[in-house]
């Protein structure tokens, strides 16, 4: 074990809803805040982030993107640029391209897990409103080296799925408000240095997937146990990880998923399939309509018929997919705001 010298690292993940809670987190942190905080908020893979503005203008700490390389500064909020995970390594931030999780890149838990395994006890995890339970698994990185959880009041959160779940999963410290968040971290950072207890095999292996380090790529033991299930993202096999009362997957490649993030996105890749079934049924429909038609014209009359019958069996079938669509878009919304 070694001892910390580096600034207390406050990892802090939202999703939706969440851009509020930072907004008041950031205007109540201290302006002499001396700990360094690292923001992941699920924002879509293309185009421009305007959250470090939001978060420079609400608060008196400066706020922008992270680089590659940038070292953990005190003072400064570091916000995940789109399409990369933030990473913390020794003393800097990385940004990668490493595979997503939960169906998110930038994902919470690859920056809390990381956090967890270079910073142990100096690390303070905090999350905000979110569907879904991203930042569940994170925290329980960040609980098992030692660092503090923190997240935000549920009856505050606009959704309160990723806060509940992060506690359900973990111990946390405490359940509060955004601003008097703040003020507990305000505390927290001003606690002695404690030493980093060594990094588990599996916080190791996670961590340097999502940095794409071909040891681990190549590696051809996988933690956890075939789960008998698929990625939805690359079709690969997942395997289940086991830690405490949290249950989730990862595939060869990386992918990985909460129990919750891998339903939403079967039910998704269903609804796609359900759609390609359906414009192939329309299209089955309206290609033996015009071939009765020819025949009817032609004088044709039986295979006029059976164009006809085809064409009514197609359009009977593609009501019943219409009507799986309805009750499966249905589903999607209860999820998404779970």
């Amino acid at each position: 074990m070694t001892e910390v010298s580096r600034p207390t690292v406050v990892v802090v993940g939202a999703s939706a809803g969440g851009v509020e809670a930072l907004r008041e987190l950031a205007a109540a942190l201290p302006a002499d805040f001396p700990g360094c905080v690292l923001v992941v908020l699920h924002v879509p893979p293309s185009g421009a982030s305007a959250l470090p503005a939001i978060l420079a203008r609400a608060g008196p700490l400066p706020a922008r993107h992270a680089v590659e390389g940038e070292p953990l500064a005190g003072g400064t909020i570091l916000v995940a640029p789109p399409d990369r995970h933030l990473v913390v390594a020794d003393g800097v931030v990385t940004l990668t391209r490493g595979p997503q999780e939960n169906g998110h890149r930038p994902a919470i838990d690859v920056l809390f897990r990381s956090a967890a395994r270079a910073q142990g006890p100096r690390v303070v995890a905090v999350v905000l409103s979110g569907s879904l339970d991203d930042g569940a698994a994170g925290m329980v990185a960040v609980r098992q080296q030692g660092g503090v959880g923190l997240v935000q009041d549920f009856d505050e959160a606009l959704f309160d799925a990723m806060p509940r779940a992060a506690a359900t999963a973990a111990a946390v410290d405490q359940v509060l408000p955004a601003a008097a968040i703040a003020t507990e971290l305000a505390r927290l950072v001003k606690a002695p240095p404690e030493p980093v207890p060594a990094p588990t095999p599996l916080m190791n292996m996670e961590t340097a997937m999502a940095d794409l380090a071909p040891g681990a790529m190549h590696d051809p033991d996988r933690p956890g146990t075939p789960s008998g299930f698929a990625c939805p993202d690359c079709h690969g096999a997942l395997f289940e990880i086991t830690e405490g009362p949290l249950v989730r997957y990862r595939c060869r490649v990386g992918h990985a998923w909460s129990p919750e993030s891998l339903v939403a996105r079967q039910t998704v890749s269903l609804e796609s399939a359900l759609w390609m079934a359906l414009r192939s049924l329309e299209e089955k429909a309206a290609l033996n309509r015009d071939l009765s038609a020819r025949a009817s014209a032609g004088g044709h009359d039986l295979t006029a018929t059976r164009f006809r019958r085809t064409e009514e069996d197609a359009i009977r079938a593609a009501e019943l997919v219409r009507e799986l669509i309805d009750n499966i878009g249905g589903t999607i919304s209860a999820q998404s705001s779970v």
